[in-house]
């Protein structure tokens, strides 16, 4: 028999710590290779860790609530076979475990050494059995929260828990509020989390007794912290193109009920989309590029990201990866996939990360047309409008005639810095010639 050590993996280009949430296996359960063994947290999304190794679950290093960085060990597992020389690595395990598991802990042994003479204490749960992270019963003990007051805060984690994130958020904005204690320090805030606060300020608000007075959550705080860094980073244009979508509709009227009837799911216009702008951006490459210092890095692969909107009216952008390799069956699938699973909130850290270009589609909200902020660190966004009805002119054999299309717009906003208005707008046109042409003859 021989160990392995099992650790947290990288789930993420941002990401160096999750909150451990569930153990799904217990100390003495076989595990199979690509089984779930735990349920994670961090700052974008809850996930599952698979094991990498079948085995033994041998010893469990870390407990639910800890905070674990990239990289570090957080169990052992027991492996049929290995050579005496895995034998011998396995025999250090136990000195490197418990130099880990004092690693892991550091964040909460930190904050507890401080604050275990703050008076009182946080159970576990509270009597309505929500449940509170060791780390988040540190803090609230460490700002004098009681458990009325935690039990207010609204969590962002799996079946409404209080991350650390929530916590720390809710402190941060805790001195807004006139009847709460003076608020945390902002330096104490997660980067991964930027407050909305750090916005340049602009005319001081006026509020009155009528007035009604909304927290942002983390989500809403991040995007707009991500919105300020993008428009700082990045001088935005926008080119327009208004395209003939009535092939594309009349193909999609076609084989929608098919579609539904094989795949039971819906075939929307956002593959159709994603299709046309791989194909653009195989035409021009230099539109999927990334940059860094005075350098352009040009992208190899295209990843192509959705934005797609959530229940609570905010946005996330899961990404297709090597979207130019599917046919528009696969990206079909794939669109109605990582759609549904945005909603319950069940995605994966490496499906929001990687993205090269991405669209939106204000259309769906009914919008004509819209300016779209670029994704950091990417230099294009496409913005799709709502396919309407229109009269146009139409040159035929006999002469120019008049037609009722189908019509929508499309606009590009891209990086002024490498992306000057040529390419720019040669890129969003190319995506509404694709569009255009678009052959009704097409097999589904």
């Amino acid at each position: 028999m021989a160990t392995v050590e099992m650790v947290m993996p990288k789930m993420g280009e941002s990401i160096m710590e999750a909150t451990v949430l569930t153990w799904l296996k217990k100390e003495g359960d076989t595990i199979e290779e690509d089984e779930s063994v735990l349920e994670v947290a961090t700052d974008k999304v809850d996930t599952e860790v698979p094991a990498l190794e079948a085995g033994i679950l041998k010893q469990i290093l870390v407990q639910e609530g800890d905070i674990v960085g990239v990289g570090k060990p957080i169990a052992i597992i027991e492996t049929e076979g290995g050579s005496a020389a895995a034998d011998n690595g396995a025999a250090t395990q136990p000195e490197k475990q418990e130099s880990s598991s004092s690693e892991t802990a550091s964040g909460e042994s930190n904050i507890a050494s401080d604050s275990g003479n703050n008076g009182h204490e946080i159970a576990a749960r509270s009597e309505s059995g929500k449940f509170f992270s060791p780390l988040v019963r540190n803090i609230a003990k460490e700002e004098n929260i009681e458990m009325a007051e935690l039990e207010s805060i609204s969590g962002t984690g799996k079946e409404g828990r209080v991350t650390k994130k929530d916590i720390l958020s809710y402190i941060d904005n805790r001195g807004e509020a006139p009847a709460q204690a003076p608020s945390q320090p902002a330096q104490s805030a997660p980067k991964s989390a930027p407050s909305a606060q750090s916005a340049p300020q602009g005319v001081p608000v006026s509020i009155s007794g009528d007035d009604e007075i909304i927290e942002m959550d983390r989500m809403r705080k991040m995007i707009a912290g991500r919105m300020l860094d993008s428009k700082r980073i990045s001088p935005h244009v926008t080119s327009f193109v208004e395209a003939d979508m009535t092939s594309v509709v009349q193909w999609r009227n076609k084989h929608k009920n098919t579609f539904k009837e094989q795949e039971n799911g819906n075939l929307t216009f956002t593959p159709i989309f994603i299709e046309a702008v791989a194909k653009a951006i195989k035409d021009y490459p230099m539109i999927n590029v990334q940059v860094d210092g005075d350098r352009i890095i040009k992208k190899k692969h295209i990843n192509i990201g959705m934005a797609v909107a959530l229940p609570s009216g905010n946005l996330i952008v899961p990404v297709i990866k090597d979207a130019d390799q599917l046919n528009i069956r696969g990206l079909a699938n794939k669109v109605n996939d990582l759609a549904r699973r945005a909603r319950d909130g069940k995605l994966k850290a490496e499906e929001l990360e990687g993205g090269t270009f991405t669209i939106s589609n204000v259309g769906s909200f009914g919008n004509v047309m819209g300016t779209p902020i670029i994704m950091q660190p990417q230099v294009g966004i496409l913005a799709l409008g709502a396919i309407v009805k229109k009269p146009a002119v139409l040159e035929t054999p006999q002469g120019d005639v008049i037609a009722i299309r189908h019509k929508m717009f499309l606009s590009h906003s891209y990086d002024h810095r490498v992306v000057d208005g040529s390419l720019g707008g040669m890129v969003v046109r190319r995506v509404a010639d694709y569009l255009e042409k678009w052959d009704v003859k097409k097999d589904l």
